[in-house]
């Protein structure tokens, strides 16, 4: 019988746990995966794409490392952007193994009211933190987010990353088409 693949996540938020937990299960239904807590060495608010994908591997590489039995890392970090057209939230997954492949995925991206991105950018406020003052939470990081607010509960922030999550795994899943082999 082959062990099943393990996958340590570079967090211990439970919305990143269980959105790489039900992504990976789609493909390999024994897999284990873990959260385990790390380091991204960019900024609390990462503000650009590349400042997001430079987190998201610093978690994968970390939790790879310190999770003995894994065989893939994967790091999830979510941030801003600002454009012409207002402030957009979205994320980046990288996924990491031990040939130190990697490949990344994100997620959709969507605006985010003014108000919010005033407290981000006058007051200096994490995302998490100005959707809890925008919007009366408490603690929305770790639960539903912003999207999840903003779509009434249609699209959580696990239904955001999910995807992600599969997009970053496609060369993993097809090495043949990837040049992993």
């Amino acid at each position: 019988m082959i062990a099943p693949l393990h996958f340590a996540v570079g967090s211990e938020n439970p919305v990143k746990i269980n959105c790489v937990a039900q992504a990976v299960a789609e493909f390999w239904p024994e897999a284990k995966v873990v959260g385990i807590n790390t380091d991204s060495q960019v900024s609390t608010q990462p503000t650009s794409e590349r400042e997001m994908k430079l987190g998201a591997l610093n978690r994968a590489q970390q939790a790879l490392h310190l999770v003995a039995e894994a065989e893939y890392g994967v790091g999830i970090e979510g941030g801003i952007e600002e454009n012409q057209d207002g402030m957009w939230a979205f994320a980046v997954v990288v996924i990491v193994d031990r040939e130190a492949h990697q490949s990344e995925g994100q997620t959709g991206r969507f605006k985010l009211p003014e108000g919010v991105a005033r407290l981000i950018r006058e007051e200096g406020l994490e995302l998490g933190a100005a959707d809890d003052q925008f919007f009366g939470r408490e603690n929305s990081k770790q639960k539903e987010g912003a999207i999840g607010i903003l779509s009434d509960g249609k699209i959580t922030r696990l239904d955001l990353y999910k995807p992600a999550v599969v997009f970053a795994l496609l060369p993993f899943l097809h090495p043949e088409f990837y040049g992993l082999e």
